[in-house]
């Protein structure tokens, strides 16, 4: 989540983010009706096995790129 393109950080991320959409798409497919729950479940356990490995601190760091990647998508979209 660095501001930095085509930096190796950067590349094992999106290999990384590849990699748990294709897994994600698979729950959500095996889920059916629950396939909306499965993912936030699947959000939930990812940050408590994150936080497990990394600490809470880098997590919460992760989290608000996130959130402020997501708020400016929104506004773009508008």
């Amino acid at each position: 989540m660095t501001n930095e393109s085509n930096s190796p950080a950067e590349a094992m991320f999106e290999k990384a983010l590849e990699i748990a959409e294709r897994h994600l798409d698979k729950a959500i497919k095996e889920g059916g009706p629950l396939g909306p729950y499965v993912a936030v479940a699947m959000i939930e356990a990812a940050v408590n096995q994150a936080v497990e490995e990394a600490g809470h601190e880098d997590v919460i760091d992760m989290l608000r790129d996130l959130a402020d990647q997501i708020e400016a998508d929104a506004e773009e979209e508008e």
